[in-house]
This record gives structure tokens, sequence and C-alpha cells, in this order.
């Protein structure tokens, strides 16, 4: 499912691809993980929810070069392009949801007033939501090799809701905007960011 952004998610968005591109170097206050404790919610059309505990450990943010090759791979070869080079790159964090356990290899920070947008990126998806339900097949599954979380946290570090797509492709539009094309049918959203 490709995101379509309310008009708070497509601000998000639109910060996270300024994330991308930015180059403000953020360093950890004396070199402390940021950690994130939220709840992942999903809501089906039917009316089912199902939520568990996430937690994101970052204990450093992605350098501008580093963000260089990620985005310039983008560009240049897609999704795929961009999962080759983040899996090359070294962990940055761990992304927890309930004991499933996957390395952050993406991690950029972008201040806005009164806060941060937060974009991070695995080298690996973290949970194909829907798999296995009628009229899914495992082939539907190529290219989602990534997992994608874009949040926004006060200057307290507290957040009402994010964006947390656990198996993803990602690519630009012709506007240069991100999008996160997402495995699952239902958006996966992330409540109650509160930093550790």
């Amino acid at each position: 499912m490709a995101h379509m952004f309310s008009p708070g998610r497509r601000q998000c968005a639109a910060l996270a691809t300024l994330a991308l591109f930015t180059t403000v170097s953020v360093a950890l206050a004396e070199d402390k993980p940021e950690v994130y404790n939220a709840t992942a919610q999903l809501k089906t059309a039917a009316g089912a929810s199902v939520t568990a505990p996430v937690t994101i450990t970052i204990n450093r943010w992605t350098t501008d070069a580093e963000r260089e090759k990620a985005v310039g791979a983008l560009k240049a070869g897609g999704s795929s392009a961009f999962q080759k080079q983040v899996a090359a790159m070294p962990d940055v964090g761990v992304l927890q949801l309930g004991a499933v356990k996957t390395p952050i290899r993406f991690a950029r920070s972008l201040p806005v007033a009164g806060g941060k947008v937060v974009t991070l990126a695995t080298a690996q998806p973290v949970l194909y939501v829907g798999a296995g339900m009628p009229g899914s097949k495992p082939t539907d599954k190529a290219g989602y090799d990534v997992a994608v979380v874009i949040f926004q946290v006060d200057a307290a570090g507290k957040g009402d809701a994010g964006d947390f797509s656990p198996a993803a492709k990602v690519r630009f539009d012709d506007t240069g905007a991100l999008q996160v094309e997402d495995y699952a049918a239902e958006a996966v959203r992330l409540m109650g960011i509160v930093k550790k």
C-alpha cells in the first residue's frame, strides 16, 4: 500500500525527505543513545485492532557522507539499490517490535520548531503484515526489503503519532518527495512516542 498521507502525515513525509537531503550533523547528547518507546497500532478495514510495543534505540546518527551515498543509491537505482547501500552501512541502532530486534542502518534527525523529525530505515523487513492471508502470495514480498519509521517529537521527546512501514519499498516521486510503499494493506501507526 502506498502511503496516502493526511495533512499531518504529509508534512512528516516532506520533513523526512528534507532529513534525507539536508546536511545537518546532529550529535547525540554526551554520546548517550536516544531511546524511544511507542506502541505500534494496526486497525484493519474490518475494525480489528492489533498493538505491539516498539522500542527504538539510536546509538548514533547517520553521517552526511553516509546519507549522500544512500540518497544517491535511491536516486540512481530505486529501492533495491537503497537497500543494498544501507545494508553495507554500519548499525546505528536497533528497532525492536515485540521480541523481534532489527538493526537500524539509517537514522537522520531534522530539527523543526519545538522538536525534530526522525527518519529511520533498516536493511531488511521487520514483518510482512498480512502475509499468509487469503490472496497473498510469497512472491508478493519481492522488493519490500526495508522497514521505514518516520516520526516527529517535541523538545521533551514526546510525539502523538508516527508512520511505521515494517516491510516497504522506497522511492522519490516526480517532485522529489519520499514515497513509502508498504507491503501491508493497512497502515501501521506508532502511537504514544516517548523518549526515555
